[in-house]
C-alpha cells in the first residue's frame, strides 16, 4: 500500500511538472535580452519570464544593453501569449513567448541580439536563426567572435553579482 502510494505521489509530481502552463498579457518591465515580466490578463502577480531556447548577452557584457533595447523595442507595453515549460534556477519561468503569432525567440536571435541556447552538443532550437544572423553579420554578430554569455559568466560571474 505505501508503495502504491508513493508511486502515485511520483506520477502526480512528474506529470505537474511537465505540464505548460499558457496565459495572455501585457510586457510590463525588461531586465535583460532575454527575461522580461509579464502582467496575466486572468489577474494574479506579475511573472518574471526567462525566453526559452535564447541566451542573450548579460547586461554588463558588450552586447548586453543592446540586446535589451531591442527586446524593449519589440515588446514593452505590448500583449504577448505566454506558454511556460518550467522555472528554471533562479524561479524564471523558462517559455515560449509570442507577439502578433511571431515567435520572440526567434526572433531575438534572427536580429542577432541572442544567441540559440546550447545544450551540449545541440546547436539549439534557434540555430537556423543563429546562422543567417552571423552570415549576415546582424547585432552581435557584427563583430569578430563575440563571446557566450556562459563563458562571460564563467570569466567574471554574473552582473547581478559584480554589481552588488
Amino acid at each position: 500500500m505505501t508503495f502504491k502510494l508513493f508511486l502515485l505521489t511520483i506520477f502526480l509530481l512528474a506529470s505537474h511538472a511537465s505540464a505548460q502552463e499558457r496565459f495572455v498579457g501585457q510586457v510590463l518591465y525588461v531586465t535583460d535580452g532575454d527575461t522580461l515580466w509579464v502582467q496575466p490578463d486572468a489577474a494574479g502577480a506579475p511573472r518574471r519570464l526567462r525566453i526559452d531556447g535564447i541566451d542573450a548577452p548579460e547586461i554588463c557584457q558588450s552586447g548586453g544593453e543592446a540586446s535589451r533595447a531591442a527586446l524593449k523595442r519589440r515588446v514593452l507595453h505590448q500583449q504577448v501569449e505566454v506558454t511556460i515549460r518550467r522555472n528554471d534556477d533562479y524561479g524564471r519561468g523558462l517559455a515560449r513567448i509570442w507577439l502578433d503569432g511571431n515567435d520572440l525567440g526567434s526572433q531575438m536571435v534572427l536580429a542577432g541580439q541572442a544567441w540559440s541556447y546550447r545544450w551540449h552538443r545541440d546547436a539549439g532550437p534557434y540555430a537556423a536563426e543563429e546562422a543567417l544572423a552571423r552570415q549576415s553579420r546582424s547585432g552581435l554578430f557584427a563583430g569578430d567572435q563575440p563571446e557566450l554569455p556562459r563563458d562571460f559568466r564563467k570569466r567574471h560571474g554574473s552582473c547581478r553579482v559584480a554589481s552588488r
